[in-house]
């Protein structure tokens, strides 16, 4: 029974972990499968600001989860009785605060402020740096209603 139990949970962790591998990329070079061939509206404008961000990974959830789960597994192993549930709750709780804290980390990235050619402003941040924009360049912006990037022309 005790095997079955770890076997199910094993496929847990794996789905989990297949799971987190899901995170997409903000570069307006990079397009996820699902956004192949799929139309965007592109519209033209001039930047009128450009500022340095912080792109914080949005996957913290799911590595805590995925880490408290390992970490309990591994504590599950460890003895018997009540030992054994101590050494399965520590489990959990170190291996969820050392998720989490791999999930912390943050990419570079910009916000670049675009008036466009038809009166309107928006904002968008993706990954990069600063430099690759300045204030009056010529940009395109284009958009698929979910994803915005912007693009030197």
């Amino acid at each position: 029974m005790k095997l079955q139990a770890t076997i199910g949970s094993a496929f847990l962790v794996i789905g989990v972990l297949v799971a987190s591998g899901c995170a997409t990329s903000s570069s307006p070079n990079t397009f996820t499968r699902s956004e192949a061939g799929r139309a965007q509206n592109v519209e033209a404008g001039t930047v009128t600001a450009v500022r340095a961000v912080n792109i914080q990974n949005d996957q913290r959830g799911v590595a805590t989860a995925t880490g408290a789960v390992l970490g309990g597994l591994a504590g599950n192993t460890v003895g018997g009785g009540r030992g054994q549930t101590a050494a399965t709750v520590g489990g959990v709780v170190a291996g969820g605060a050392a998720g989490n804290a791999m999930a912390g980390t943050t990419r570079p990235g910009v916000e670049v402020t675009v008036q466009l050619d038809n009166g309107r402003t928006v904002a968008v941040v993706q990954e990069g740096s600063p430099d690759q924009f300045r204030a009056g360049d010529r940009v395109n912006v284009a958009s698929d209603g979910v994803t915005t990037r912007v693009t030197r022309l």
